[in-house]
């Protein structure tokens, strides 16, 4: 799990250009959107496309979307639960 994190948070920084953010400033359980890392809605589209590329993951409910993108946490979880054991 925590290689899962650490891939994710590369790739969160690769997928929305944080030129000034490294993967150690992302805490795992932070917010991604508001007082965390300040994301908008334009890069939780980016994070949808990410996870579909390359996880091979379609979120189809909005409202889902929102409680997997809340943190790097929460996103892990979900793809773990989501790839065969």
């Amino acid at each position: 799990m925590e290689e899962l994190k650490q891939k994710l948070k590369e790739q969160i920084i690769e997928a929305l250009n944080l030129q000034d953010t490294r993967p150690e400033d992302i805490k795992d359980d932070a917010p991604l959107f508001g007082e965390g890392l300040g994301l908008d809605s334009i890069d939780s589209l980016e994070l949808m496309v990410l996870l579909e590329r390359s996880y091979q993951i379609k979120v189809e409910d909005p409202r889902e979307g929102r409680k997997i993108l809340q943190s790097v946490q929460s996103m892990a979880e979900f793809i773990k639960s989501k790839q065969p054991a």
